[in-house]
């Protein structure tokens, strides 16, 4: 029995250390728009 939970507990780490390097490296970064909030005039807001 406490096989079956050991592989169940490694089996989840291995699946979030691979999920977290292939959305880490691998996925493709969004483009984010530009942040428009302050204005365009640069007022020395930020």
């Amino acid at each position: 029995m406490n096989d079956i939970i050991q592989n169940i507990l490694v089996f989840t780490a291995l699946g979030m250390a691979v999920f977290f390097l292939v959305r880490k490296f691998l996925w493709k970064k969004t483009v984010k728009a530009k942040d428009t909030s302050c204005g365009t005039d640069d007022c020395g807001c930020h």
